[in-house]
């Protein structure tokens, strides 16, 4: 009988779970989702694509921010937010390739 054994390095796994848990919600997913279609968007531009408050969406992109997952860049009066790393736009591949979601 064949032994098993874990196949992945302990530092991706370890990294895998923090990215999962900084976006496991809807709305930080669909802000993925939109920053994968394109690659910055405004504050303005996020919410109204997502269609939520702004103090609601505040509370999503900084919390995203602070775990690494999105930065900033201002240009003017803009903010505009964009993904430090498109390798967790692949969650977004995943999701739509699974039947049972």
């Amino acid at each position: 009988m064949n032994s098993l054994q874990i196949r992945l390095d302990k530092k991706k796994l370890e990294r895998a779970a923090y990215v999962l848990k900084s976006v496991a919600h809807p709305i930080r997913i669909s802000i993925i989702d939109l920053l994968e279609q394109r690659e910055r968007l405004s504050v303005s531009e996020l919410q109204e694509a997502l269609q939520i408050e702004q103090s609601l969406l505040s509370h999503h992109l900084t919390n995203m921010r602070d775990k690494g997952v999105l930065d900033t860049k201002r240009e003017g009066k803009n903010v505009y937010y964009f993904l430090t790393d498109t390798t967790i736009s692949h969650i977004i591949d995943c999701i739509n390739g699974c039947r049972n979601f």
